[in-house]
């Protein structure tokens, strides 16, 4: 299994508006191979540096699957407008990946 994450700082009021962004999403991801799972988590607020942090949360079968998606036209097709949006962003998204430890 493998995770895949994008932490996201939302600017302080924008957070509405970033998880209608992600509710009406075209992404594909149940039609993609190896997906298995997806969820967008909200942080806590930062009120002195004003930012909500978030995290989009995928789960794949393993990474290979994840790195098909990513050069897939299903992924272009899901992130074509992300630059509509950054006035919502305080920087850019962090992505980090996580291959599951078997057995623990």
């Amino acid at each position: 299994m493998y995770i895949a994450m994008n932490r996201f700082k939302v600017a302080t009021g924008a957070e509405a508006d970033f998880e209608n962004v992600w509710r009406n999403r075209d992404s594909s991801l149940a039609q993609v191979p190896g997906f298995v799972e997806f969820r967008l988590l909200r942080g806590t607020t930062d009120a002195e540096e004003g930012y909500t942090l978030f995290s989009s949360h995928t789960l794949w079968q393993s990474e290979e699957d994840f790195q098909n998606w990513t050069k897939s036209e299903n992924f272009r097709t899901a992130h074509r407008n992300a630059g509509n949006h950054k006035v919502m962003y305080k920087g850019s998204p962090v992505f980090e990946g996580f291959n599951v430890v078997d057995g623990i």
